[in-house]
């Protein structure tokens, strides 16, 4: 109605003095005063052009303080406004006037649209990437404090690029030229700097102050971690897998520091079990080093048992033990044995980190420095950024050191990061002790308001969360006392002058002194090396999100007669060929990955029609995508059910997921499983949720799927309360 009336209003003082042509019956008729012909239709398209000027007005609205000014655009709407009066003095352009509703119905756009197109980036488009490289600039010797790459200006392809305007803009201008050298009678004393050491002298490379370049890019990131962080979009760059195994083989075999080996943290995804675990790392850790395993993202794993998580440490153990890091026949009291011990945690809720913090102070305590191996896509750099803000870490170091960059793209960081790590004295391991007790007595109303929230989403998101406090804090200035510094001359002004803020002050970066590193223990993350015949290096960003779990996994459990398929996006398959009863499938993979069930005739149809289009999802892109996408390959697996209450094997179709198999005792099963070629297909004996049949609701009417169950969340180092033990006890019973 709105609408109509502005129209209206628009179109009056254009009209006025002339009696308005009106439809009757679907035609148009002119009033009695209106001359024939001609006339009438102008009425009718100035009637047309109105209506839509209103609409344009509506739709194009816009707040003109956010668009950036276009020197074109208001040349170009000058030169309008100049060519205004002339063209209505002049004669009408016959059957070009007929077609003026229609562009200007052709031009109207939503405003969001022409927003994007007036900012330069183009409608449905991701951000693009703009800058130019400049090789004559030379590096910077400065790390990325997302990565850890070389941060430089020469080659977008190489880690640790920064396009050229940002790093000179950054930088600033460049030095001036060195001074002459000193003439001979002066040589002698400039031979003796002011620190007092003599030329040729070794230098520490703790007490050297860097330049002027390398402070104004301290704590600058790449080009490729701001788009992983604020546009979720990755940057190829050229670093092979070989450079990764090399740069971490590296760093563990340099010489001991303060004449004691590293200690080697081997990260472990326990989703993507055996494969996780890299190729040749013994020989990668080196003979000298101490290792710890860590099974990460145990969070995302539903409890299909009351001892799941202490069988699931053994099962991480046998396979460390058939890699050939973990030696069984040693005994456990030798002093020459590496320090070996497998923790289950979980990086991002923070499940089970105390205790690995305690028992990395109480065993390894300062011996040395820690290293942080493993894969790629393991939570390698969610772990640093945990202990970077924990008892691990020195207090002042969390405020003097970035966090690094996280993403689910496999290899996100490309060279060390590290931090300084506490040095656990007896006064700070009895004091943390207390602290401990002290957290675990408290109940979740005990919690201030913004854990409260924080520990509700992680309820919502995982199923095991731990709570991670802070023993030893910088003091902050408390609010009260807090003084608020300001100028009086410079927020006052007189009416004739327009009135301007202050500039902010930039807040003082915390740095590190030399006495409080000279002998300090450092943590290291390394970069992830990169797995072979993983079905991750085969998909795109969005497609890496739909795959890999970012929450708990809810188990899909399917019953499957012979003859039947089982569809897992178009990533996986699986044909039930032969058996003599129906057998269970349970699906434990990311929730955003579709399933789908039909018959073994018509699987191939399916995957021809669908795969790339929204049924299986994944893959996206219809035909051009599939085309660049390798086939699936089968295989034949045969298994033998053992019962109904477990699962006999899980088929693990590379990292997309695995299908646990549960069938009758005595039920002999051919099972042909496909998987994208170059990628791996793994039967894994014993399963690694073998009661994961029993995380199922009623069946469906009319369908082979089961509703599912989400088992409930477990909060530790939380006291419960009674209402909190009687809800725990119900959802149980």
């Amino acid at each position: 109605m709105n609408g109509l009336r502005r129209a209206w209003l628009l179109a009056w003082p254009r009209l006025r003095g002339r009696p308005l042509p009106g439809p009757v019956c679907g035609r148009w008729r002119s009033s009695s005063s209106a001359l024939p012909g001609r006339p009438a239709a102008d009425g009718r398209r100035r009637w047309e052009a109105a209506v839509i000027a209103a609409q344009e007005e509506q739709e194009e609205f816009v707040f003109p303080e956010y668009l950036r000014e276009e020197p074109a655009a208001a040349a170009a709407a000058s030169a309008r406004k100049q060519r205004a009066p002339e063209e209505e003095n002049a004669p009408p352009r016959g059957a070009e006037d007929e077609l003026e509703p229609e562009r200007a119905r052709g031009d109207r756009r939503r405003p969001k649209q022409q927003l994007q197109e007036r900012r330069g980036k183009p409608a449905g488009q991701g951000h693009k990437v703009a800058g130019r490289p400049d090789p004559s600039v030379p590096s910077s010797g400065v790390s990325c404090s997302g990565c850890g790459a070389e941060l430089h200006c020469r080659d977008p392809a190489v880690p640790g690029y920064l396009p050229s305007e940002k790093y000179l803009s950054l930088v600033g201008p460049k030095e001036p030229p060195p001074p002459p050298p000193p003439p001979p009678e002066e040589e002698e004393e400039a031979a003796e700097g002011s620190d007092g050491l003599r030329q040729g002298q070794p230098r520490d490379p703790a007490r050297e102050r860097p330049s002027r370049e390398q402070q104004a890019l301290e704590g600058a990131v790449c080009q490729r971690c701001w788009l992983l962080v604020h546009h979720q979009r990755a940057l190829r760059v050229q670093m092979s897998r070989e450079d990764y195994r090399s740069l971490v083989s590296t760093a563990l075999r340099r010489p001991p520091r303060h004449g004691r080996p590293p200690l080697v943290l081997c990260m472990v995804d326990v989703l993507d079990l055996p494969d996780s675990l890299v190729p040749g790392l013994p020989e990668l850790v080196g003979s000298q080093a101490h290792v710890f395993v860590l099974g990460n993202k145990v969070d995302m794993l539903p409890g299909d048992s009351v001892r799941y998580l202490k069988r699931l440490q053994e099962q991480l153990l046998e396979i460390c033990a058939r890699a050939g890091l973990v030696d069984m026949s040693r005994a456990s009291t030798s002093t020459s044995r590496r320090v070996v011990d497998v923790h289950l945690i979980s990086a991002k809720t923070g499940y089970g980190v105390e205790e690995l913090i305690s028992k990395l102070q109480r065993s390894w305590k300062f011996n040395g420095d820690v290293y942080l191996v493993g894969a790629t896509n393991t939570g390698k750099s969610t772990l640093f950024n945990t202990l970077l803000y924990s008892d691990y870490c020195k207090s002042r170091a969390s405020d003097a050191i970035n966090r690094a960059t996280i993403s689910p793209w496999p290899g996100t960081t490309l060279n060390l990061l590290k931090f300084p790590i506490i040095n656990p004295t007896p006064y700070r391991i009895f004091q943390r002790k207390a602290r401990l007790i002290e957290d675990a007595a408290k109940t979740e109303e005990d919690l201030s308001e913004h854990e409260q929230k924080q520990l509700t989403m992680l309820k919502k998101q995982s199923y095991l969360i731990g709570r991670i406090g802070r023993t030893f804090q910088q003091p902050k200035k408390l609010e009260k006392n807090y003084e608020i510094e300001f100028d009086a001359e410079a927020l006052s002004f007189s009416t004739e002058e327009d009135p301007s803020l202050p500039s902010r002050t930039a807040t003082k970066k915390v740095e590190l002194t030399y006495n409080e590193v000279k002998d300090a223990r450092w943590f290291y993350d390394t970069p992830g090396i990169v797995k072979d015949g993983c079905v991750l290096n085969l998909l795109n960003e969005k497609e890496i999100k739909l795959v890999l779990p970012t929450c708990a996994i809810v188990p899909r459990t399917f019953i499957l007669k012979p003859g039947m398929t089982l569809f897992l996006g178009a990533l996986g398959r699986i044909d039930y060929l032969q058996g003599d009863q129906p057998s269970w499938f349970s699906v434990v993979a990311s929730n955003l990955l579709p399933v789908h069930i039909t018959i073994v005739e018509k699987a191939d149809a399916v995957y021809q029609k669908h795969a790339g289009q929204t049924l299986l999802k994944v893959p996206m892109g219809g035909e051009e995508r599939m085309k660049d996408f390798p086939s699936l390959v089968p295989q034949d697996v045969m298994l033998e059910g053992i019962g109904e209450d477990e699962a006999v094997a899980d088929i693990k179709l590379s990292s997309a997921g695995w299908v646990a198999v549960t069938a009758h005792s005595s039920n002999k099963m051919h099972l042909r499983c496909y998987t994208p070629e170059g990628t791996m297909l793994t039967v894994r004996k014993p399963p690694l949720l073998p009661h994961v049949i029993h995380i199922k609701g009623r069946r469906m009417r009319g369908s082979s799927a089961y509703q599912t169950k989400r088992p409930p969340a477990l909060v530790k180092n939380l006291k419960v309360n009674g209402n909190q033990k009687k809800g725990l006890m119900c959802k149980k019973l």
